[in-house]
């Protein structure tokens, strides 16, 4: 009989008919693995990787079948036994139920019991090896994977650090450098007035311009990196962030000690440009920041009720998820148009 073949790595072939059925099975068995094993990892097989599978994955399921039967057979026999000591009166095993036989039973079956639930136990871990092994990746092809994620990393860092680095000498030039422009023209006017009265003026506007060249060069400092951040924690340096911003901003903290430095400065940077950029395009009222975290990983959550539509592959937002991806984190926008604009980060601390 004339059937088309599949062909597969390594010129091996394979009956369609046989590598469709295989790969039907095999993807019923994923869908097994992810309702009740939450096992859902990234799978890269073909024909033959899902016959393999199936070949080890019949002694795997005998084996659970048996301790299931065994399982059920030592309930049954546990009931049966109950019932002819304690309801009929003719004794399963013509012994009578002394104390001391019953304790014996109870005990043997706890045993018993605890066996079987381990070996069910280690039937389904065997099941996770076993498609892992057969459908994911080769560590080979993992360790390229990661290497190829590490490489994409490092370049998206470099991007991002140099454009904090345009972002910071814009405000240098278009704030502070401005105003230090503007001061020494007045020291200089006021200079060349003489001591009458519109010299001390002159030199009222210079202290006032000296002033806001001050601010200026505050803010700066403060957006480039804050000193509370190292002195008293991210709890603290986020305080500030609500303290300076013109809208209301709430924040919930919840994560148990100190995370890591990294994390800790990913974590204020996304909160700080979601909320610069609520306060600034998004025409929001109000912001809310949630943090949470347990020993292994941080959460942040910001979300404003403003007009939505933020871009996620924008200057900030992009800087954002490349610091965050340095991380092995994950960052998502969501800002459908009329809002909210929702910005999430988590960041793994180990």
């Amino acid at each position: 009989m004339a059937y088309s073949l599949a062909f597969s790595r390594g010129q091996r072939v394979v009956p369609t008919v046989v590598a469709d059925a295989a790969q039907a099975a095999t993807e019923l068995e994923r869908w097994r693995l992810r309702r009740f094993h939450g096992e859902d990892r990234p799978v890269q097989y073909g024909p033959l990787k899902a016959l393999a599978y199936l070949v080890l994955r019949v002694p795997v399921g005998l084996l659970g079948a048996v301790i299931l039967l065994l399982l059920v057979y030592g309930a049954a026999m546990a009931v049966a036994l109950a019932w002819s000591w304690w309801v009929t009166g003719d004794y399963l095993d013509g012994i009578p139920p002394s104390w001391w036989i019953v304790l014996y039973t109870a005990v043997l079956g706890l045993v018993l019991l605890f066996l079987a639930v381990q070996g069910l136990v280690g039937v389904v871990a065997l099941e996770k090896t076993v498609a892992r092994r057969c459908l994911g990746p080769s560590p080979l092809e993992e360790y390229e994977r990661r290497i190829a994620q590490l490489s994409v990393t490092r370049a998206e860092v470099v991007d991002a650090v140099d454009d904090e680095r345009r972002r910071i000498e814009r405000d240098l030039h278009d704030g502070v450098q401005q105003r230090l422009v503007a001061l020494g023209m007045l020291i200089g006017r006021a200079r060349r007035a003489g001591d009458g009265e519109k010299a001390a003026d002159l030199l009222r506007q210079a202290h006032e311009e000296s002033q806001r060249a001050l601010e200026d060069l505050r803010e700066v400092t403060w957006r480039v990196y804050p000193a509370a951040l190292d002195g008293e924690g991210l709890r603290a340096a986020l305080e500030t962030v609500a303290e300076r911003t013109p809208l209301p901003v709430t924040i919930a903290y919840d994560v148990p000690g100190r995370p890591p430095h990294a994390v800790e400065t990913a974590a204020y940077f996304v909160v700080c440009e979601a909320v610069t950029n609520a306060a600034k395009h998004s025409g929001a009222r109000r912001v809310r920041v949630d943090v949470t975290g347990s020993a292994t990983m941080i959460g942040v959550r910001i979300e404003d009720d403003g007009g939505g539509g933020a871009d996620p592959g924008g200057g900030g937002l992009a800087g954002l998820a490349r610091r965050v991806a340095a991380l092995d984190g994950a960052f998502g926008v969501d800002s459908p148009p009329g809002g909210p604009t929702v910005i999430t980060a988590e960041l793994p601390c180990g």
